[in-house]
């Protein structure tokens, strides 16, 4: 109990990037990454003042969930500049037409906007993934069943289950590739720098090794514990109900049109409800927070990777980038 007590739960929190780290402290927001010289390369800068709506209580969760994407995805595109990753294997190559007119047009800008696009196709991807084919897939499953039985109270359970499944595969199928391995092993150098921060250790790359890899506040947890929340509020709105949805709507194909429009409708009420769940998950230890807290960290095993010291480095840099000196301004 008294080692408990000694944690100092820090608000600080980061994101895996392409060979590096971005940190984000109370203050200030730091990333490094290690070029392909071997040096590792910091750029800082001061936090925005937060609005009232990244402070209210179930408000704060989509906006501040919508600016962390913004932000992750500015990262990741800087990263792949500073990593060399934007360059194929550091060589210049013939350009096409096509490519000299978008550099031209373009230039330094060029990685941003192809980083842009890829946000808003892979939010499209999630949408069709986790929204549309679980509707589509159970109403198929209907058409088969007919009359024999009626499973309709059962389609939120499935929808939700099938969406946990994707995900879950969609994970383990990328952890597979070297580079998102590698992404995986700075996601895990980023919680064992938190977690010995936490614990008030010095941050040495021989402290950091021994600590868990696993976080409560992780991204992959919030993602899982909106995945389980989207079950039980779908399940208990009426108007995802299907015989709401049998009532009003007069075909199977409206019917599905209806009711993948009533979850994107709802999905910022399922972002800001899973954001103050796990902010709780994140602030005390006790039975309800293990409970709540497991299946993200189960999860974690296949999001986190063991870190080397190369990697560790550079979530230390970063780390250190953004410790304010007033310990208790990033008290959680």
């Amino acid at each position: 109990m008294a080692d408990k007590e000694k944690i100092h739960r820090t608000t600080i929190g980061g994101q895996a990037l392409i060979e590096g780290i971005m940190m984000k402290g109370p203050e200030k927001t730091a990333m490094a990454v290690r070029t392909k010289e071997g040096n590792i390369v910091i750029e800082e800068k001061e936090n925005k003042q937060r609005k009232w709506y990244n402070k209210a209580p179930f408000i704060r969760g989509i906006f501040n969930f919508v600016g962390q994407l913004g932000d992750g995805y500015h990262y990741l595109s800087r990263s792949a500049e500073l990593s060399g990753m934007a360059d194929e294997d550091g060589e210049e190559e013939e350009m096409s037409r096509f490519e000299k007119w978008l550099d031209e047009k373009f230039g330094d800008k060029i990685m941003g906007i192809i980083m842009s696009i890829s946000m808003v196709l892979g939010i499209a991807l999630a949408i069709v993934l986790f929204v549309f084919v679980p509707t589509w897939l159970f109403m198929l499953l209907r058409l088969i069943v007919g009359d024999n039985a009626d499973i309709s109270p059962w389609q939120s359970l499935f929808e939700g289950v099938l969406k946990i499944a994707i995900f879950i595969t969609y994970m383990w199928l990328v952890s597979k590739t070297e580079a998102i391995r590698r992404t995986y092993e700075y996601h895990g150098a980023e919680h064992k720098t938190i977690a010995c921060y936490e614990h008030g250790l010095e941050l040495t790359v021989d402290n950091i090794k021994p600590q868990i890899r696993f976080h409560p506040r992780c991204g992959t947890s919030f993602i899982f514990l909106v995945l389980l929340i989207s079950i039980l509020i779908y399940s208990i709105v009426p108007i995802t109900n299907q015989f709401f949805i049998d009532t009003f709507a007069a075909s199977e194909g409206l019917a599905m049109i209806l009711r993948v429009s009533c979850k994107i409708l709802l999905l910022p009420v399922i972002v800001s409800v899973s954001y103050e769940i796990i902010r709780l998950a994140g602030r005390y230890d006790n039975v309800l927070t293990h409970i709540i807290s497991a299946p993200g960290l189960w999860l974690q095993r296949l999001t986190t990777k063991e870190p080397d010291a190369s990697e560790i480095e550079c979530a230390i840099a970063a780390m250190k980038a953004v410790i304010p000196d007033d310990k208790e301004s990033d008290k959680w």
